[in-house]
């Protein structure tokens, strides 16, 4: 049991150390300063969504809802005569 808390501290003491070491570091400077803030290219624009059905007087009319009704259980109990 011993040996098992022992080994499963190391990898906590190793998570700690990489914390350390990446709070610690200096940022690396960068090559070119860039003032324009990002890409001079434009987005590319996005397609339109696909139109849905017509509906109206011009198209058919919307699907009618499936009928909500339950169909009726005849249960029938257990005879207690044998």
């Amino acid at each position: 049991m011993v040996y098992l808390f022992l080994a499963l501290k190391v990898p906590l003491v190793a998570a700690c150390w990489l914390i350390w070491w990446a709070i610690r570091a200096e940022p690396e400077p960068a090559d070119e300063p860039r003032d324009d803030g990002g890409s001079k290219r434009r987005p590319h624009p996005r397609e339109p969504l696909p139109r849905g059905p017509r509906r109206g007087p011009h198209g058919a009319p919307a699907p009618l809802a499936p009928p909500r009704t339950r169909t009726p259980v005849h249960a029938r109990g257990r005879s207690l005569h044998r």
